[in-house]
């Protein structure tokens, strides 16, 4: 079996500069901030970055001075395009974009997590009347989306987003990579796992393989390439 356990530094070693990548966490929560530290001190640029928002920083929460999920990545300037659901929770965000450095996304919640799990599905996309009659009829060049009509009703066609990279975070896995979260950590890391190329995760705890029943884990190692083990208990 091929050994998957790298530092965190080796784990993100193969993001290069312009990739997509996709990074679990709910405003800092379930966010892996290992490799959040490791990227920033790696320096990677133009990055495009799929979140359900933008982290948190001392303007938006009281994080005791740390920033937390992707608020890292954008306080570096590591971010050219931010593909997310709500924004506004954090003023740099909005900062860069009046300055014309970010360009943004944004997707209803339900209809980011369907565009990553049609992904993972090898679906070729999701249907949802959600945006009808809104501007998210248009993507955000302003071209329209093509709206398909089944039954008499009408659905927009929202494609699957596909990262190169996914970077989630676990409360314990194994050696392979079966790995669980607990919670509200959940949230947008599971789905992330199965759509990317290449899936970094981030463990407090990692078992050896037997070491747990099986029926302790979640989600398949299968779709983990690389695993780093000491990730901080999570926190708000």
């Amino acid at each position: 079996m091929k050994n998957k356990m790298v530092t965190a530094a080796e784990a993100v070693s193969a993001i290069k500069d312009g990739d997509m990548i996709a990074v679990g966490g709910f405003l800092g929560t379930g966010s892996p901030e290992i490799l959040m530290d490791a990227l920033v001190a790696q320096g990677t640029k133009h990055l495009t970055v799929i979140a359900n928002d933008g982290g948190l920083n001392e303007e938006n929460a009281p994080t005791n001075g740390k920033l937390k999920g992707i608020a890292k990545l954008l306080a570096n300037h590591q971010i050219d395009h931010l593909i997310a659901s709500h924004i506004g929770v954090n003023p740099e965000i909005n900062r860069q974009i009046a300055a014309g450095t970010l360009t943004y996304e944004l997707f209803p919640q339900g209809s980011l997590a369907e565009k990553l799990r049609a992904a993972g599905a090898g679906l070729g996309g999701v249907l949802t009347p959600v945006g009808l009659g809104t501007p998210m009829e248009k993507d955000w060049l302003g071209n329209e989306k093509t709206i398909i009509e089944i039954d008499g009703v009408k659905y927009l066609l929202e494609k699957p987003l596909r990262p190169k990279f996914a970077l989630v975070r676990a409360d314990y896995c194994d050696k392979y990579g079966n790995f669980t979260m607990l919670k509200a950590t959940k949230n947008f890391n599971h789905v992330m796992a199965m759509a990317a190329e290449h899936t970094l995760l981030a463990s407090e705890k990692v078992y050896e393989i037997g070491e747990r029943d099986a029926d302790d884990y979640q989600f398949s190692g299968v779709y983990v390439e690389k695993i780093v083990e000491g990730e901080k208990p999570w926190e708000i």
